[in-house]
């Protein structure tokens, strides 16, 4: 097959379940979704018999929060992931760039299937499974699993309703059948309100401290966006010294709520003196046709980049674009 070839759930099925050694990547600092997604599939995987192992290219370890996913230990650092994958398998990831310095591994692997829902997806893979339509790389996961005979216990639903549950913010962006799937989930004995305060409702103090110093020095901007409003703040090394990484992140879940902004963006500096940007909308315009033009990607409500320059660049060139944002409809 060619590099471009999109299979159906049933084909990808068909594969996995031949598979006898499977590498699962989630992307560079993995969320909930990306892997919730990999170890799911990698516990459906083991029982089959199959060698399984589920790593990314950065952190060294699997962030804190995300700790409670991996029941089995499938975990191993990138430094430990073959060099020449039999089998890999992509999770939530829309380009090989996210993958960090695991990313030469896609074109070393044997067979590599891509298991993604961004829109922007470049299908990388030998074999590309996309579904832009799904709210959440889980759910596509689900139905592979459903594909692949496997039994949805609660260690894999687990997993999967914690990538649902965060990719639709505790489910306001969820389809009907979503909410049905993720009944189905509870149903295994899944501790939801606590599996959630643990994603997202719960920080230690210092994120409190951290945030105090990001919020009073965050801007709103009525005029622009298209005159609909654009808010951002900047994370800077300084305010996340001694922060997890997962707490950085959640900063534009605040910036986000501002109610006279359609646009929020969240830029955080990393230790190379670049900046990683988290782009929200709240409806009315595209922010993946922003993030798109500074070479990043994600959602027509939720997307990110990675840029250089000072913050004020940054946000120059963020507002500069939004003024020719697309439609989110």
């Amino acid at each position: 097959m060619s590099s471009s070839d999109q299979v159906d759930v049933a084909a990808a099925a068909a594969l996995l379940a031949a598979a006898a050694d499977v590498t699962l990547l989630a992307h560079v600092n993995p969320d909930a979704d990306a892997l919730g997604s990999a170890v799911a599939l990698g516990l459906a995987l083991r029982r089959r018999g199959a060698t399984v192992r589920v790593s990314f290219g950065t952190p060294s370890t699997v962030p804190e929060s995300l700790r409670p996913l991996d029941s089995a230990g499938l975990f191993v650092p990138a430094a430990e992931v073959p060099s020449r994958p039999e089998f890999l398998v992509a999770l939530d990831t829309g380009s090989v760039d996210r993958l960090g310095p695991l990313g030469d591994r896609v074109a070393a692997a044997g067979v590599s299937l891509v298991v993604d829902h961004h829109v922007s997806n470049t299908r990388y893979g030998t074999h590309n499974l996309v579904d832009d339509r799904a709210e959440a790389t889980a759910v596509i996961v689900a139905r592979l699993l459903d594909a692949l005979g496997a039994e949805i216990d609660e260690p894999i639903a687990r997993c999967l309703y914690a990538g649902i549950a965060t990719d639709t913010v505790s489910f306001r962006f969820a389809k009907p059948e979503t909410h049905r799937l993720a009944a189905r989930l509870l149903e295994t004995g899944v501790d939801g309100p606590g599996l959630i305060r643990n994603l997202m409702d719960s920080h230690p103090f210092a994120w409190l401290g951290m945030l105090a110093s990001v919020l009073g020095a965050a801007q709103l901007e009525p005029d622009a966006a298209q005159g609909l409003g654009f808010v951002h703040a900047v994370v800077r090394r300084s305010d996340a010294v001694g922060v997890r990484a997962e707490e950085v992140e959640s900063v534009i879940d605040v910036i986000r709520s501002t109610s006279e902004a359609e646009v929020a963006a969240v830029l955080k500096e990393t230790p190379s003196g670049a900046w990683t940007v988290s782009l929200r909308a709240v409806g009315r315009l595209d922010v993946r046709s922003v993030a798109v033009r500074f070479g990043g990607g994600g959602h027509r409500l939720a997307a990110g980049f990675t840029a250089s320059g000072t913050a004020d660049e940054v946000v120059a060139g963020i507002r500069a674009a939004l003024t020719e944002a697309t439609p989110a409809h």
